[in-house]
Order: C-alpha cells, then structure tokens, then sequence
C-alpha cells in the first residue's frame, strides 16, 4: 500500500481534538494544497475566512444549535432522535482554528469555460479544495470537521459575507484526539456502515427510452368507477338536506371520492409547489415589475414573509419552493428544491426560449419533485408560480395551443398602464407571426414556454398518475393545465380550479377547457394563493360527506 493510499484512508471528518495549538505553517501549507485543486476554467472561484476568535465561534455555534434542534425534529422514532441528540457533530468551539471555504459567484458574469453545462462547477471546484486542503492536515498529523448544520443565510450574515460568496460550510481545524477505530466516526458510533466498495455501473449504449415525457394514462377501470359513482351520488343524496342543496360542495365530494376510490375520502399531507423562474421576454419591458423581484420573492418565500406562506400556514399546508430557473444562484437552503434548468429563459422575440433538451429536462424535474411528495403521503397538491414576465409567456402559450388572438390572452399582469399593455400585444403578436417552428406541441412548448410553466405540467402529469387531487391556481397554472391536458385528457377528473383570475384570458380558457372555478375573488396573485385560499372549502365537502348524518341514522323524514 502506498503512502497516499494510507493518507486517503485516514482522513476522517473529526469532532474531537486536543488543545493543541494549530501552527501557522500547517494552515500555510494545508491552504496552499487547496490552492492547488482542480478549478473550473482557472477562475480561482475558492475563497477562504480563517476564524480564531471565541466570540465569532461561540456566534457560529449557536447557528449550530439552533439547526441541529430542527434537524433531530426531522425524525419521529424516539430510539432515533436520542441516537442522534447523543451524536457529536461538531467542535467549533473546542478546535484552535476555524475556516470557512466559500466560492464567488460573480465569477459566472465574466465568460467563464466550463460553466455553460452547469454553474454549480464552481462550488464542485471548491469542494475538490475542501478535499486537497483536508488531506494536507492529515499528511501533517492535523485533521478538520465539516460543519454543515447551519442557517446559510443567517450564517453569511454573521460572517458579512458579500451577497456573492457563497460558503460550502465551517470547518474546525486542530490536531484530532480520537482515531474512531480507523473508521468514520458515524459508523463507529453504528449509525450507518460505510459500504465496502463504491457504486460503479457501466454504460455501453445510448438510451432510447422516453419515459420522461410520456403520458401517464391510467389503466380503465370503468365498471368499479361506475360502481363507486353511484354509491357516493346515493350517500350524498340521502344527508340531512333537499337534494342538492350544498351544490359545489357536493360535486366536490363525489369528485374526490371517485378520485380515492372510496366513499370515505380524506386528504392527507397537502402540499402546494411554487415553481419560480425567469423569462427572457421580460428584457423588453413587458411587466411593471424589475426581472430582479423574481429572486426578491423567492426570498420572500423562504423565509415565510408572502402571501402563500401564511396562507398555508392558516390551513396547515406543507409548502415547498422550487428554482426552476430563477436568474440567481441561491445560497444553499434546506427549503428551496433546486430544480434549475438555466437562468431564465431566452427571449423569444429572437428564438426558442429553451432547447428540446431543456423541455426534457423540464418535464423530468416536475415529475420528480411531485414524485417525492406523492412518496411522503400526500395526496392532494396544489401548483403555483413565480416569475416576472410569465403572463406574457403563458398568453402567448395559450394563444398559439388554443388558437385564440393574442388580444383575447393578452391581460395587465403585474397591473401594467394601459400603455404598456398595449405595447405588449404588439410585442407578443409580434412573436407569434415570427414562429417558424413546427406544428406539434413540444415544438411551440420550446419555443415559447417557461421553465416554471413546464415544470407545473409535468408534475400534473405525475400528480395523476399518483391519483393525487390536484389544486389549479390562476391563469398562468390553468395554462400549465392546459399543457398537462393536452398530453393526458383524463387530468380533468383530478383538477380542482381554485378561482377564475382576475387577468381578463382566464375565464376565456376556463370556458375553452370545460372548467369551472370554485371560487370568484378578483385575485391575481399567482404563488398558488387560491390553492390555499380554496382548500377550506375542500374540506367542508369531505366533511358533509364523512361526518352528516343520513336521514336513516338521523331519524328524518325524506321527502
């Protein structure tokens, strides 16, 4: 065995160290090693913040516990959370020296090799530096431990790290006090075994499969849909009430009851998905709004400051957000699910707004995010958006898969003068006459779609095949319907249509798809809002239809 394979063994992500002073040469010798990692196209992205002081430790160390609380909350096997509440994950206090590795995203505004396929190549080089600076401690009889348990926001706040330096974590430095057995220190301690080898797989051949964009058609199952049908019409007819009598509420019974197969429907774990991203038609002043409040409200999500928070909030709603393409990289964050596809799309005055590969890409990574949320339990998901410009990209969408005039899809968006509104027609009239492209709908999809747009209707898609109810907000998530419909026609029987817009082309392809919304509030909104807004009324159906009495156990006449 050679020397560096002993090295390469004995690296260990340490927690326990003796008091030792960490010399200056050590640091020297560890930081130049890191210097000398792999790094993307030579931009010297890595950046490095030594930390000595006890006041900045003990700062950094209440982070840590503050998210370490949230992180042992994660699991409700009592046995599990005591194993983990006994686990040491972290000696920022007790090492000599702490450093944070970070990288700099302001690199990416520069033409930078290596970067077009994915910008996150300038974090993956500062992990390669992570490695090389860990492995020069431990040649030199030093070691370090990765501290990742932590509020990134709140910890580049701390730090007054610039908005464009991003951090991989803190690391502790010091000369280490334990061996673990020559093991990780998690599988020492029997949390979890290390496997003996690593997972290779060969691939000899070129993928034909599809699968991505498929259509999700359910099997037929008309005789037992027919059967159940009846059963729920007879029970809600015979509730303590004149026939018909609690109208919507009873067509939304019988719906979610077909939809669950059972004459006892309930919703389990609800969720509403807000898909954020950024439109290259916005750079020709389509919105009231700067492109930059895309990113602003994200944002404004994550830390549960919107409308959509508190309204989830109000109806105990699990949220999630996802960056479909937002034209900013987000610090990393435990509630944003990153789906991005690039930043932003191109404008398509002058082109495709994104590649085949990226509508691929689009529809692989909605199907996946509802995938894993079908895969907690739930069964009822709502979809909803954010992106500035994305009422000119969904007009324009469902004026070109409608065949209506762009003036009927046309509306004021943000709330543009009418001025601009328009001067908006003309530019997305504009767009359509220009359109070369091909007749079939993943052509126009291209052409004219939007990351966020793609997404919602992919996730549609899986969200049926999940027998999932599924929670239509405004008129840009109607347009991703429309999508997702023209794909697989029998969506309609798990979508709920939460409120007709207050964007004039709404209530247009609500008529044009057979829908009718639940509720009529003037909003405009967008970020599923009338998801939430609606789902107590959902519940008010399951309720009459669960807990009402009959008139047989009522003891009431029927008519």
């Amino acid at each position: 065995m050679s020397y560096l394979d002993t090295i390469l063994q004995s690296r260990r992500d340490t927690r326990h160290f003796t008091k030792d002073a960490v010399p200056d040469a050590v640091i020297e010798k560890a930081l130049q090693a890191g210097h000398l990692a792999p790094s993307v196209g030579l931009t010297d992205a890595t950046r490095y913040y030594l930390i000595q002081s006890d006041a900045v430790k003990k700062a950094v160390k209440e982070l840590f516990i503050d998210y370490d609380r949230k992180a042992a909350g994660q699991t409700d096997n009592p046995q599990q959370k005591e194993q983990y509440q006994n686990l040491k994950l972290e000696a920022i206090e007790e090492a000599p020296v702490g450093l944070v590795i970070c990288y700099d995203r302001s690199v990416l505004n520069n033409f930078t090799i290596g970067t077009v396929g994915s910008n996150e190549s300038i974090k993956f080089s500062a992990v390669c530096a992570a490695q090389n600076i860990w492995l020069s401690l431990t040649e030199q009889g030093y070691s370090m431990g990765w501290v990742s348990i932590l509020n990134y926001f709140d910890f580049k706040k701390l730090l007054g790290l610039p908005e464009h330096i991003e951090p991989l974590g803190y690391f502790c430095i010091g000369k280490p006090a334990s061996d673990y057995d020559n093991q990780p220190m998690l599988q020492q301690l029997n949390w979890k075994q290390k496997a003996a080898k690593p997972s290779v797989a060969v691939i000899d051949g070129i993928s034909e499969s599809n699968s991505l964009e498929q259509d999700l058609i359910s099997q037929d199952t008309t005789s037992k849909e027919t059967k159940i049908k009846e059963t729920l019409q007879y029970k809600i007819d015979h509730k303590t009430k004149p026939t018909g009598s609690l109208g919507v509420l009873e067509t939304l019974a019988k719906q979610i009851g077909v939809l669950f197969q059972t004459t006892e429907p309930h919703i389990s774990q609800p969720n509403i998905v807000v898909f954020a991203a950024d439109h290259g038609i916005a750079q020709h002043g389509v919105s009231a709004y700067p492109q930059d409040v895309t990113r602003q409200m994200v944002t404004n999500f994550l830390e549960g400051g919107a409308a959509i928070n508190v309204f989830c909030k109000q109806n105990g709603i699990r949220l999630s957000i996802v960056d479909a393409g937002v034209n900013y990289d987000f610090p990393p964050n435990a509630k944003l699910i990153s789906a991005k596809t690039d930043k932003g799309t191109q404008s398509f005055l002058s082109g495709p707004a994104m590649s085949k590969s990226q509508l691929g890409f689009c529809f692989a990574k909605g199907t996946q995010i509802v995938a894993g949320i079908a895969k907690t339990g739930s069964n009822c998901v709502g979809f909803g958006e954010m992106g500035i410009g994305n009422t000119s990209t969904a007009s324009v969408l469902m004026s070109v898969l409608c065949g209506f005039p762009i003036e009927d899809c046309v509306g004021k968006g943000t709330g543009v003068n009418d001025e601009k509104l328009q001067f908006k027609r003309e530019i997305l009239r504009k767009a359509i006459n220009d359109y070369k492209g091909g007749d079939d709908l993943d052509s126009k999809l291209a052409y004219f779609g939007g990351f966020e747009i793609i997404q919602m209707a992919a996730g549609m898609l899986e969200a049926h095949h999940n027998q999932m109810l599924i929670l239509i907000d405004g008129f840009i998530a109607t347009v991703a319907y429309l999508i997702a419909f023209m794909k697989n026609p029998d969506l309609k029987n798990n979508a709920v249509f939460s409120h007709c817009s207050a964007e004039q082309a709404h209530q247009k392809l609500l008529d044009y798809l057979g829908a009718k919304a639940i509720l009529q509030l003037d909003l405009r909104l967008g970020e599923g809002t009338g998801c939430a807004v609606v789902f107590p009324i959902i519940q008010s159906a399951l309720v009459f239809l669960n807990e009402m009495a009959s008139f047989e156990s009522a003891g009431v006449s029927n008519k």
